[in-house]
């Protein structure tokens, strides 16, 4: 059974797409990420592309067959950043006018990087799912389109991550997958179970914004307040319905991280690998690092899935 019926055919295409403007990233072992977690670890690298994410290749894919069936007037989407971004230099590429929504303290330097692709930014709500409302507002006043933040097109780019991973290590016991609307985790799926692998998935939510997890316990998607601090880029208060089928029948299990477990694993990803991951970004390693004790002598994966910080932010984490 596949995700969405996503063939390895169709992934392979995607990630041909995806490879004409994004490199593949490096996954690496680093000696003393393989220390602090007693086994062999792989880190897969999304904070190395171009805009410093993974939602880079689903923006690509995602625009790319939006242009071969229709071109609308304008796009709206609403984000915490990096699928704003990766949108942003998508509709930057095709001439598109986009307009982006984001919450009220929003990162300043996400906004930034949005703005200089070319979009217009509007601060609207006090988190994501209010900007998300006021987008689709914004679509039918306008009639402009309406980006999804979960689609079928976004994880096919997206799985092109997982793909390279799994292929250049296919004999990953575990991975760990950071969850903020979905699309990383359904992706990771849609790619083992295209391969044909047994790997384990587990995802990962803050405790801050903890969603996906209260709902797997409901049975059902249940909105949940959002907290968290540091992991913006998991800031979910409302699961996407379609995400959450995918995740209850894929994952191996969730993990549940609060903010000063994020900053542990951002701190340690620097020190150990001078590589800078954002809240999101550092998630992964900081739930392996609470299961360390369950994973002796397992090959395990864990996904930087982006290095978008501010600097203000990362000055007070690391000190």
């Amino acid at each position: 059974m596949t995700v969405f019926g996503l063939t390895l055919e169709q992934l392979d295409d995607a990630a041909k797409l995806v490879h004409e403007h994004v490199p593949p990233t490096p996954q690496h072992r680093w000696p003393l990420i393989d220390e602090a977690l007693g086994t062999e670890t792989w880190l897969k690298h999304e904070n190395h592309t171009a805009l410093g994410a993974f939602k880079i290749r689903g923006g690509i894919v995602y625009l790319h067959r939006l242009m071969e069936r229709e071109r609308p007037a304008g796009l709206v989407t609403a984000t915490r950043g990096n699928h704003g971004q990766s949108i942003a230099a998508a509709a930057r590429q095709y001439g598109v006018p986009l307009t982006i929504v984001v919450p009220h303290g929003n990162s300043r330097e996400k906004n930034a990087a949005m703005k200089a692709q070319g979009a217009t930014l509007l601060e609207v709500g006090d988190d994501f799912q209010e900007s998300l409302e006021h987008a689709t507002a914004l679509a039918e006043e306008h009639g402009w389109h309406l980006v999804a933040n979960f689609h079928p097109d976004l994880l096919a780019g997206v799985a092109s991550y997982p793909i390279e991973l799994f292929r250049a290590v296919p004999d990953l016991d575990v991975v760990y997958v950071p969850i903020g609307l979905g699309s990383g985790v359904c992706a990771t799926l849609a790619a083992r179970d295209a391969l044909g692998l047994t790997t384990r998935v587990v995802g990962v939510v803050s405790a801050g914004a903890p969603a996906y997890a209260r709902s797997l316990e409901a049975g059902e998607p249940v909105s949940v307040p959002v907290t968290t601090l540091l992991a913006d880029g998991m800031a979910c208060r409302k699961p996407n319905p379609e995400a959450f089928e995918v995740i209850r029948s894929g994952v191996d299990h969730l993990i549940e991280v609060d903010d000063d477990h994020v900053a542990a694993a951002m701190s340690l990803l620097f020190t150990a690998t001078h590589n800078v991951a954002e809240g999101a970004g550092a998630a992964a390693l900081a739930a392996a690092l609470n299961e360390r004790d369950t994973l002796m002598n397992q090959r395990v994966g864990v996904v930087v899935s982006g290095g978008n910080v501010d600097r203000d932010v990362f000055v007070r984490t690391l000190t």
